[in-house]
């Protein structure tokens, strides 16, 4: 298996899939129930006897067990070489082949790739195992192309051009013919589409469908990091004139079919510079003492309608894109700034979550459905934050997003001073529940008129933001358990958090030892509360970016599912979302779903909407994979400014090619190769995360401060490289 899937496939799984193979062939002729399956291997709680379920029914499909009566399983003796798999190019060229139901991902050298490129579905022949070694083969069929598109730069010949691409997995220039370089010239970035790979071609032949632009230059090196991950930067002309001529008037007949919200306190509470507020507050005193607060979200469903050309946009996108410089939304403007907008004194439509809270932020009762408010005011969280900390609405001027002081009503500071208490209570509860305070310092930039970075600054979480976030949440959850509690079991999208992988958790607590921390791993309760006191510990230290990075990568990923295991990191067992129709496709369809229930409907398809799912999941993390790369692009931007000074880093990462170093002052990291240190011969030492002088015996190793300087910078490339001066101190 190679390193980097060790690093992320599910030990559970794999364990789980030996076990049952365990108890089938041990007796090869009987057959066993999936309750006798998990009584012999120990599993007990309800998560993993859904996980066994779901296996068998895997290995069924992929003729690994025989269903002989229904729900009695036995083995079948497999003789089949040829499989099915996905394609895992290294850096080296190689290839590991990663076939569902099989524990050892498969290597394929270079030799035997068969014109497969990474991500591509293939079919892999596996030759006979050979003392022990690990599994090989050769691809002998590309069954699918995972993409067909790529960035890369036009070296121009005399009547035909090569595409050199930016994607260091491809290992192969493009061939363009002279009628298909269209108006691209000599260094150009491009956008190039694969038409053919001939038989007998040294290189596959392909079409330029874009030129992005000269290499280095800002827009040309944006679009091409959205042009990488197959993220659009427009709409389709014809999608922009959908969106433009809905009618998004506030309709009489359209106000009397839903709770009417327009006299009760409202009020949004966002960054100062956003510009689509999908969410509003509102807060009312009753009689009994109580709080009614209505969480109210954008009604993006009632303008962005299913079978339309908006609706497929909307969901072949799934995800807005926040680039450092821009977002790339999932909708249309007309729908994302102005009628899906909550702007304060604009009527809107808005599918609400209203909850009755006493003073311990217990819920009396609950509400769900379609709404028009009216938004009393717009907060930017550092307003909010100044009314939190010092009980006043006289908000100065040079906290005002106004330009000048003003005043808000006393109701609006007393609502934004109960609903903080009241968050603090919630979110108090979670941590006492095993939630994880994931706080990570999210990097930020100063840019001028030339999209030039003048500075860096580190968002952080006040009080404001988490009032917000912990109103979102109870809306988020208590609409899941809402749909979830319900019998016979109904169809619907959940935001899923699986437990943590243990052998990433027993990695993390080697690495976080050398900093005098350590993990209780005595329960899950334990696991939780270590990790939360790890985080509070590591706040304003050295370390902190470091170990902040490596126990969000120990977690489960979070995906979309209509298969409910709860969420690990929030703790909760119900959770879905709900609160973002404008910037994420799930909640458009967690809004239909929640509106077609409320209206008695019938439970729909799961597996359409499992299929959904996967695919938000999938560009989630395309999107979350651009914006990381648009802020190594700033990043090494920045730098370019900063040749000439040493610089205080943490070594931040160690490989057999050498050290990556993060810059405490400015995040920014990058690599210090192994054959530029001077004065000794280093070897890479993996069981201690260091390189080790080979004459001097001299380390340095994860963790350790070092004094670096910028030794070159390349924005096509995204590499900034680093001359190591020494350790610090």
């Amino acid at each position: 298996m190679s390193k980097k899937k060790k690093k992320t496939r599910n030990h559970r799984k794999n364990e789980l899939t030996k076990g049952i193979f365990t108890v089938l062939e041990k007796e090869p002729k009987k057959s066993f129930t999936y309750k006798q399956i998990a009584s012999r291997i120990g599993v007990t709680d309800a998560h993993e006897r859904n996980e066994l379920i779901k296996k068998l029914s895997q290995l069924k499909e992929s003729k690994r067990v025989l269903e002989e009566t229904r729900g009695h399983y036995r083995a079948i003796a497999s003789t089949k070489k040829y499989h099915t798999g996905t394609v895992d190019i290294t850096g080296r060229g190689n290839a590991y082949i990663i076939v569902d139901g099989m524990d050892d991902d498969v290597f394929v050298p270079f030799n035997k790739l068969r014109k497969a490129f990474h991500k591509d579905t293939v079919e892999v022949y596996i030759f006979p195992r050979r003392n022990g070694k690990k599994l090989e083969g050769e691809i002998t069929k590309v069954i699918e192309r995972k993409k067909n598109k790529f960035v890369g730069i036009v070296d121009m010949q005399k009547t035909f051009a090569f595409v050199r691409t930016s994607d260091f997995r491809m290992y192969t220039d493009i061939f363009i013919s002279k009628e298909n370089i269209g108006s691209a010239t000599d260094g150009d970035k491009v956008i190039v589409e694969i038409t053919e790979w001939p038989e007998n071609a040294d290189s596959p032949f392909g079409t330029i469908t874009d030129v992005l632009g000269r290499p280095g230059e800002h827009q040309t090196e944006i679009h091409s990091i959205l042009a990488e991950y197959g993220l659009p930067y427009e709409f389709p002309t014809e999608v922009e004139h959908y969106a433009n001529t809905l009618d998004t008037s506030i309709k009489a007949q359209e106000i009397a079919k839903r709770r009417d919200m327009r006299d009760v306190l409202t009020f949004t509470i966002d960054p100062k510079d956003a510009k689509d507020f999908d969410d509003a507050l509102s807060f009312k005193l009753l009689d009994n003492g109580s709080y009614e607060i209505g969480i109210h979200i954008a009604d993006v469903s009632h303008y962005v309608q299913s079978d339309t050309i908006l609706d497929d946009e909307a969901y072949n996108r799934a995800t807005s894109v926040y680039l450092v410089d821009r977002v790339v939304p999932m909708l249309p403007e007309v729908l994302s700034n102005n009628a899906c907008s909550l702007r304060p004194n604009e009527e809107k439509y808005t599918f609400s979550a209203i909850f009755e809270l006493d003073a311990n932020a217990i819920i009396k009762n609950q509400w769900f459905g379609r709404t028009v408010i009216n938004s009393n005011e717009r907060f930017a969280y550092e307003e909010a934050q100044y009314i939190i900390e010092n009980g006043t609405g006289d908000i100065p001027a040079d906290i005002s997003i106004r330009g000048d002081a003003y005043s808000v009503s006393n109701k609006v500071v007393e609502a934004t001073l109960i609903l903080d208490k009241l968050a603090k209570i919630m979110r108090s509860k979670r941590m006492r529940q095993g939630a994880i305070s994931f706080d990570k310092v999210e990097v930020r930039f100063n840019l001028n008129e030339k999209n030039e970075p003048e500075s860096v600054y580190f968002k952080e979480a006040k009080d404001a933001n988490k009032l917000i976030e912990e109103f979102m949440l109870l809306a988020n959850r208590k609409v899941a358990e809402f749909i979830g509690k319900q019998k016979p079991k109904k169809t619907f999208v959940y935001r899923i958090h699986d437990d943590p992988d243990e052998d990433k958790l027993l990695a993390l607590n080697g690495i976080i030892s050398r900093f005098g921390h350590t993990l209780n791993f005595k329960d899950k309760n334990s696991i939780s509360a270590s990790l939360n006191q790890l985080l509070e510990d590591v706040k304003g230290k050295k370390e902190q970016n470091l170990v902040d990075t490596l126990a969000i990568r120990s977690m489960s990923k979070a995906i979309y599912t209509v298969d409910n295991i709860g969420h690990y990191g929030l703790a909760f067992d119900y959770y879905s979302h709900f609160t973002s129709p404008i910037r994420r496709y799930p909640d458009v369809m967690v809004h239909r779903l929640l509106q077609h229930y409320l209206e008695g409907g019938k439970s729909p398809q799961s597996e359409i909407y499992e299929d959904k799912c996967k695919h938000a999941s999938n560009m989630e993390n395309l999107a979350a994979n651009a914006e990381r790369d648009s802020i190594k692009y700033m990043q090494i931007k920045f730098m370019q400014d900063h040749q000439d000074r040493e610089f205080i880093g943490v070594i931040s990462g160690v490989t057999e090619w050498g050290i990556y170093v993060e810059i405490i002052e400015n995040k920014c990291e990058g690599m210090v190769r192994i054959r530029d240190i001077k004065g000794d011969y280093y070897i890479f030492d993996e069981k201690q995360y260091a390189i080790v002088g080979e004459r001097t015996g001299k380390t340095y190793q994860l963790g350790d401060e070092v004094v670096v300087m910028v030794k070159s910078t390349d924005l096509v490339k995204r590499h900034l490289d680093f001359s190591l001066i020494g350790k610090n101190g």
